[in-house]
Order: structure tokens, then C-alpha cells, then sequence
């Protein structure tokens, strides 16, 4: 019963519970306040503050879905996306990732994304932009459709104009008969990420914790094989070893 229990209540809301089992003679905020505070929304800011210093950018997708034949939304994405006015003042707070961050050189950056896992890339060539840097960047991409979710297209064809952004590789799964991701991008260009990494290059990942942050490290791993001719026990600890030395950093979620 107890594996029943934990997935009834996986499947259905508060609302959905008290709308099955009424509660009599409680006031509502008295029943809020008996529940457990959600755990908050974190979002990864898509701008940088040498070029927007006094915004802060986000890339919100909404997250709608269908559950006991009623359409949903996400907690924090419906809220911006359908319920929140203009000029109007929300909750928020900063939370330092002292792992993701630019390189306080020039050193080259292979960034890896997917979705909404673009937006720290966008703050990141913002404020080499803004400070002038000269160091090589690369950016692979990743959605579903080029027409409707190519975010940040023509800012990017910008930087790739002006020389910010050195190169670009992109992955629209839902345009093609055989679905490709960054990680086919990343193989087909198998030879120069090597390169870029032998010559120093911080890697950065962000976006799908389920799918794109394991398929993107399985497939360095067999780049670096391949390319160093070496076995997959000598390729993973050569990626460990990118880690450690916090050339290789992930936000995913």
C-alpha cells in the first residue's frame, strides 16, 4: 500500500486531493499554511551584467501538459508566461554557481545546449562582448524546430558576423526524417573538438539532466577515444581529469 500511496500522490496535486477528499470547517489559509513551501524555480540568467546592468534576462518555457483530463501548467513558468502583468514585482533571489562560469581570460569555450539551456551562453558572449575578449567561442545548439524555436537566432548570426561567437553548429530534431541532436553535431565535428580541447578549451553543458547531459558526456568520451586512439578506460579519465580541473562544467536540471 505504501507504493500505491507514493504514487497516487505523485500523480495528483493538492487541488486534485482536496477536491477528491473535501475538508470541512478549514479556512484556506490555514490550509496553505499547513502545506510545505514548494521548492524554488531556478533559472539560469541570459544576460550578463556589463551589458545589461540593470535587467536581468531569463528564457522561460512554459511547461503546459493535460493531467485527469484538465490542462496544466507549470508553478513558476505559467506564472510568468500567462499570469504576470507588466512592470509587475515578483519574489526573487540570487543563486551564485561559482562552477559555471566564463574562463577571466581569453581561453577558448565549446558550449553545449539544448532548449532553454542556451540562456547562459547568451550571458556569456554578452559580457565577452562587452569586455572585448578576443578568445575563441563555439556554440552547439539544439530544438526541435528551426522556424519556431531557434531562440536568440539573430543574435547569434550577430556575434557569428562580428567575430564574437567564432563558430556554430545547430540541431533542429523535428526537421529532418532522421532525428538529430547536438551530440551528432558534436561526432561530425569530432576532430576540432578534440582540437579545441587539447589546446584548452573549457567545455560548458546546460539544459535536459535526463537525456542531453549523459548523451553529450558519452559522447566525449567517444570523441576523445577516437581521436587519441586510446581505449574507453584512457577516454574517461581523461574526461574525469577535465572536471577536476574545472574545464568541463555542467547546469542541468
Amino acid at each position: 500500500r505504501a507504493g500505491e500511496r507514493a504514487v497516487f500522490l505523485r500523480t495528483h496535486h493538492v487541488v486534485d486531493i482536496v477536491r477528491r477528499f473535501p475538508v470541512a470547517g478549514v479556512m484556506p489559509q490555514g490550509f496553505v499554511s499547513a502545506l510545505r513551501p514548494l521548492q524554488p524555480r531556478l533559472y539560469s540568467l541570459a544576460s550578463s551584467l556589463s551589458a545589461a546592468p540593470d535587467e536581468a534576462h531569463l528564457t522561460v518555457a512554459p511547461v503546459r501538459y493535460t493531467l485527469h483530463g484538465e490542462p496544466r501548467s507549470g508553478v513558476a513558468s505559467g506564472l510568468l508566461a500567462d499570469r504576470t502583468e507588466p512592470d509587475a514585482t515578483l519574489p526573487v533571489y540570487v543563486q551564485s554557481n561559482p562552477h559555471f562560469r566564463l574562463p577571466d581570460d581569453d581561453t577558448a569555450i565549446i558550449m553545449i545546449g539544448a532548449g532553454t539551456g542556451v540562456a547562459p551562453y547568451r550571458a556569456f558572449l554578452q559580457e565577452r562582448e562587452a569586455r572585448g575578449s578576443g578568445g575563441r567561442s563555439w556554440l552547439f545548439f539544439g530544438e526541435r524546430n528551426f522556424r519556431t524555436d531557434f531562440l536568440y537566432q539573430t543574435e547569434w548570426q550577430g556575434w557569428l558576423k562580428d567575430g564574437t561567437l567564432s563558430r556554430m553548429d545547430v540541431a533542429f530534431s523535428r526537421d529532418a526524417a532522421e532525428k538529430t541532436y547536438v551530440q551528432h553535431r558534436m561526432k561530425e565535428r569530432a576532430k576540432d573538438v578534440f582540437a579545441w580541447i587539447e589546446e584548452g578549451a573549457h567545455i560548458y553543458v546546460c539544459g535536459d539532466a535526463a537525456n542531453l547531459a549523459p548523451d553529450v558526456h558519452e559522447t566525449l568520451i567517444d570523441i576523445v577515444a577516437a581521436e587519441a586512439r586510446t581505449g574507453r578506460e584512457a577516454a574517461e579519465d581523461y574526461v574525469r581529469s577535465l572536471q577536476s580541473d574545472h574545464r568541463y562544467q555542467r547546469d542541468v536540471y
